[in-house]
């Protein structure tokens, strides 16, 4: 339920589950594949539930960015498919530090960026190929992640973005879905009351979203995300 309202919220969902799945004993790899396919409900629940927020990015129309989501996100999990669990191992902390680096300083890189240049539509388009590939190999933070480049590239703010964010999250979620459950990376005894926990909280989180402040949802995440991290770097290293 946490990991699916986190999604609806702000992202970094997988921050919640992750964790969770690897104390249970799975290993790194299989735990991202069933925590993808697990938060997919819920971030389909939060992406109806702002359904009438959606609307272009910088003039580029949904359809055609969830398209590229869609078939990079397939790109992204066949990657995950070919990576080892012991490489996974050592390369998720450093994913974890990018997300939370993103989340912390993209507000700040954003306004320093846009009183000096302006993006095109061709590198927003590039830059959501690249969320498609994140998003179907890792996942984690890929929400924060979309929130902080949306800022720097289209100069919108978090709230504007929680719409377009939680369906970019959903269309990823699905593509890595149809890989990872073709390959039998889901073990279905640990996903399948994460599926009904990810409905409920991105449902819930959804509603609450709307009502709270963009700071407080900021300075939540940012905690989670930074101790989860931190936690990571002492599995792989300490």
């Amino acid at each position: 339920m946490l990991g699916g309202a986190m999604n609806a919220l702000a992202g970094g969902g997988t921050f919640a589950t992750l964790p969770a799945l690897i104390a249970l004993g799975l290993p790194a790899n299989i735990a991202n594949a069933t925590s993808n396919v697990a938060l997919l409900p819920g971030a389909g629940t939060s992406a109806w539930a702002y359904r009438d927020e959606l609307g272009p990015v910088a003039g580029i129309r949904v359809r055609l960015l969830a398209a590229l989501t869609f078939a990079f996100g397939i790109v992204g999990s066949l990657l995950l498919v070919l990576t080892p669990s012991e490489t996974f191992d050592v390369i998720i902390p450093w994913l974890l530090l990018f997300a939370f680096a993103v989340m912390a300083f993209g507000r700040r890189a954003a306004d320093w960026l846009h009183a000096r240049v302006t993006i095109g539509r061709p590198t927003l388009l590039v830059t959501q190929a690249l969320l498609g590939i994140y998003g179907g190999y890792f996942g984690g933070g890929v929400g924060l992640i979309t929130t902080a480049v949306y800022g720097l590239l289209a100069n919108i703010r978090p709230r504007e973005l929680f719409a377009i964010r939680t369906t970019m999250l959903a269309v990823a979620n699905l593509a890595a879905a149809f890989v990872f459950v073709g390959f039998a990376m889901v073990w279905w005894w640990a996903c399948a009351p994460m599926l009904l926990g990810s409905i409920a909280g991105g449902w819930l989180g959804a509603i609450v979203g709307k009502k709270l402040s963009p700071g407080l949802v900021r300075a939540w995440t940012l905690l989670v995300t930074g101790a989860t991290t931190i936690v990571f770097f002492v599995r792989a290293y300490g």
